[in-house]
């Protein structure tokens, strides 16, 4: 990165594991405790390297993506948070949103994308809420869009706006448990070069007042 020294990623690992906390407590309320999440890997990675190191694969997949604002980031975009199932995972998450059985092979209704948009919502939100207490500087997600894309193709996208700063990206990836149960979801962090200065800051103040 430009901007911002090299640095240990894992120096944030107490922030990022504090959000990933809080947002799981969250999925468990609006899913009835059903759904999980930790935090599985903190790394920082070249941007040419992110879409090989993160293995998205080849396949077609469901997303929601929201972008992060907030009062202390310039332009007041701060990254991208990208939550990502394959259809058989994104199907089983609707179907039980909506109380009803999983139906294969069908279209995704309004009512579908809705319910998993609005997954990815209150996810972003718990996660962000956190990351605002912990910073001092409210970050908010913006609305959620609903995508079917090849991730690779939108990782590589998101990253597009990120060579305007830097040549790094910090990467945060999560492990989500279905039932219990290892499940294809993951949800991607790409905090923007402002936001990841702010994020360091909090970090030395924090670390400064213990």
């Amino acid at each position: 990165m430009n901007a911002t020294a090299p640095f240990d990623p894992a120096l944030l690992g107490d922030f990022f594991s504090a959000a990933t906390q809080h947002a799981s407590l969250a999925m468990s309320q609006w899913t009835n405790g059903r759904v999980s999440l930790s935090l599985d890997e903190l790394r920082e990675a070249p941007l040419e390297e992110v879409s090989a190191e993160l293995d998205m694969g080849d396949d077609l997949l469901t997303m929601v993506v929201l972008g992060v604002q907030g009062d202390g980031v310039q332009g007041g975009m701060g990254g991208q948070l990208i939550l990502a199932f394959d259809d058989e995972n994104g199907r089983t998450l609707a179907a039980s949103l909506l109380g009803r059985e999983v139906v294969a092979n069908a279209g995704w209704s309004e009512l579908d994308q809705s319910a998993v948009m609005e997954t990815g919502n209150i996810l972003a939100s718990a996660y962000l809420n956190e990351l605002t207490r912990l910073t001092r500087r409210k970050l908010i997600p913006s609305a959620p869009f609903f995508v079917q894309d090849f991730g690779a193709s939108v990782l590589a996208q998101v990253l597009a706006g990120q060579s305007l700063a830097g040549d790094r990206a910090l990467i945060c990836r999560t492990r989500f448990e279905f039932d219990q149960r290892q499940v294809n979801w993951s949800l991607f962090f790409v905090p923007s070069e402002e936001l990841l200065q702010t994020l360091l800051t909090a970090v030395q103040t924090s670390a400064a007042n213990a």
